[in-house]
């Protein structure tokens, strides 16, 4: 078990694998380095993949205290000075793609010579000027709904997310992995990260950014619908758009050949 500690004594898990250009993984809201079981034996053939549990996710220490976006943005930073790595390609997925947005925000290019983002619309609540919200937590009455279920029913919650995430009706086996992982994260972390998370709105900056990047789009989402993460490639100067057309929120798990593929050449490429 490899872990490192933050610069304010938060312990960190996190994974090294293969040898190559170096990707680093960053998984969505309450998951762990385990969703990424069908990608890193693949990636690591030609790439040295680092992936991470986010503090009070997975294997990482439990803390109760500083759970916003730009908090986790500052343990990425963290945890590539701490490996030394330089010119890496940095992918999040669903929520990590957002932590990622607040690094470049916050430290520009530093490390990194690449951006891949997957099935992330840049603002959760829908509103006069933004219909594609996150379809289950689009205003602050469904983030209190939301904030009800976790608290009071937490396994509940977690299963729910397994059908929210993939396109297929997911096996038992699915279920049971996904909120047995979701479960690691307790409930006060999950409801204070997607506070922070579910108000920010990245429509301003996602503009700014100056990396080549890649953004992977779930025609099926049922967490976004596909025109708010596609929105993203839009707005990226020069970026490039790959939409996974047979898989939900989870595309890395539904399509994970195509996705492996993709994100290959992207790294090898940049």
């Amino acid at each position: 078990m490899a872990v490192f500690k933050t610069n304010d004594n938060v312990e960190i898990y996190y994974e090294v694998r293969g040898e190559g250009r170096p990707l680093f993984l960053l998984p969505g809201w309450t998951c762990t380095t385990k969703f990424w079981q069908k990608n890193v034996e693949e990636l690591s053939k030609g790439c040295k993949v680092i992936a991470m549990d986010m503090r009070g996710h997975g294997q990482s220490e439990k803390v109760m205290h500083s759970h916003r976006i730009s908090r986790y943005a500052m343990d990425v930073k963290n945890l590539l000075d701490y490996l030394n790595v330089e010119d890496v390609t940095v992918l999040g997925w669903s929520m990590g793609a957002s932590i990622l947005w607040s690094y470049i925000e916050l430290f520009g290019n530093h490390r990194i010579s690449g951006l891949i983002c997957v099935d992330q619309s840049p603002a959760q609540y829908t509103g006069p000027d933004w219909q594609w919200g996150q379809k289950g937590c689009y205003d602050v009455e469904m983030f209190i709904r939301t904030c009800y279920d976790i608290k009071y029913d937490p396994r509940g919650a977690a299963e729910g997310l397994a059908h929210a995430c993939l396109h297929h009706e997911p096996s038992a086996e699915e279920v049971k992995f996904i909120a047995d992982e979701i479960s690691l994260c307790p409930p006060y972390v999950r409801i204070e990260i997607m506070r922070d998370h579910t108000n920010l709105d990245w429509r301003d900056f996602i503009p700014n950014i100056k990396l080549p990047t890649l953004v992977c789009v779930a025609r099926n989402s049922n967490v976004f619908d596909w025109h708010g993460s596609a929105w993203v490639g839009e707005n990226i100067p020069g970026a490039k758009t790959v939409f996974f057309e047979e898989s939900g929120h989870m595309l890395f798990w539904e399509e994970p050949d195509k996705f492996n593929q993709v994100v290959a050449e992207f790294v090898q490429q940049h």
